[in-house]
């Protein structure tokens, strides 16, 4: 089998600002899986059956251009899109000749390259930049929100955050705006709950509008924290991090350098220096020993030690040894990790079934 391309290729990328996300446009898979839309606007992969897995499509790219393999590595779709992201709901962005359209799971475009951006399905329904404008097509293509918002984010339990002039609302999949813009920011709606920043301050309604959680923290809404995860928030206060639950009430004090989101039960901390994990009672359950520690997916983490990234369990076991230059999350039984210079998918024994060694 052909490699893929490399280092060289990878390291290639321009950062494009677009009213408030950023794309980072390059040949590089792994680059593309850390800062692609999708994930910038509240795009997240769930946990799916054994036979949705063995259906599953996984990115690659070669000479400069995307495709996609199936879970035992073969190439189902050739590279050939300038840019490729993930497949969600039966489809994908593509982009060809500074358009961005979308293809099926057979690689066929089903939307023409025509956008100025394209973002992930989400709930049915894409954000898409037609002009300067942000507005949603549905999975045939047709535009159904016309373009009309600064800024917008995806559809999340049935409602969108918009930006109308200087302030943030929710409109309903009609297009309505249900909630005002009255918000300095707002983020989608996760676990019933949405965070909105009001005088400089964080807070949280629900879908009626309804402030639930009074404005009262601080913190850069670019951490990512913001939104609850397995029913918790992060929360920062005098340069430390903890966690509060759906009341508002802080269950876990604000006492860690650096928190990520809970997954799987678990969530990664920082304390001096070093990461670990704890569990949902503040509890450490892997002492801090990690230069680096991503969450749990698969029931598997990545973990950076030593300059080279490996893979432990929830135990803190590791069981794929320390060997990559870098490594993402287990999707659906395979994870993207880079090595000897080039990209590669392996399974969660650590065997490569695309890359190095095919």
């Amino acid at each position: 089998m052909k490699q893929p391309d490399s280092v060289s290729s990878f390291l290639l990328g321009i950062i494009l600002i677009f009213g408030g996300f950023f794309l980072l446009e390059t040949s590089s898979p792994l680059l593309q899986a850390t800062a692609s839309p999708p994930r910038l606007i509240g795009q997240s992969s769930s946990a799916s059956s054994s036979s949705q897995r063995s259906h599953r499509l996984y990115r690659i790219s070669q000479n400069g251009k995307f495709g996609f393999i199936d879970h035992t590595g073969k190439v189902v779709i050739p590279p050939q899109f300038e840019l490729a992201w993930s497949f969600v709901e039966g489809r994908s962005q593509i982009k060809s000749n500074d358009k961005y359209g979308y293809i099926d799971e057979t690689g066929k475009v089903v939307i023409p390259p025509q956008f100025r951006l394209a973002f992930a399905f989400s709930e049915g329904l894409a954000l898409v930049v037609i002009g300067s404008q942000y507005g949603y097509i549905d999975t045939t293509g047709k535009v159904v929100i016309p373009p009309q918002f600064n800024e917008a984010l995806a559809f999340k339990q049935g409602l969108a955050a918009v930006k109308i002039g200087e302030k943030y609302g929710f409109i309903n999949k009609t297009g309505k705006l249900v909630i005002p813009a009255q918000f300095e920011y707002a983020m989608h709606f996760s676990n019933g709950l949405a965070p909105v920043q009001v005088d400089g301050a964080r807070g949280y309604i629900d879908q009626s509008g309804k402030l639930v959680i009074p404005p009262q923290f601080k913190g850069d809404w670019l951490s990512g924290m913001w939104t609850f995860h397995e029913g918790l928030a992060g929360i920062e206060k005098d340069g430390k991090w903890g966690y509060i639950d759906m009341t508002g009430k802080v269950v876990i004090p604000a006492q860690f350098d650096e928190i990520r989101a809970f997954h799987e039960g678990l969530a990664s901390v920082q304390i001096a220096g070093k990461w670990g994990y704890i569990d949902k009672t503040g509890k450490i359950v892997i002492p801090p020993r990690f230069d680096r520690a991503e969450h749990f997916s698969d029931g598997l983490a990545a973990v950076k030690t030593e300059d080279q990234y490996g893979y432990i369990d929830e135990t803190g076991k590791i069981v794929i040894p320390p060997q990559f230059g870098y490594a993402l999350t287990f999707t659906d039984g395979l994870a993207l990790v880079y090595a000897d210079g080039k990209a590669a998918y392996i399974d969660r024994t650590g065997k490569y079934v695309w890359g190095p060694d095919k």
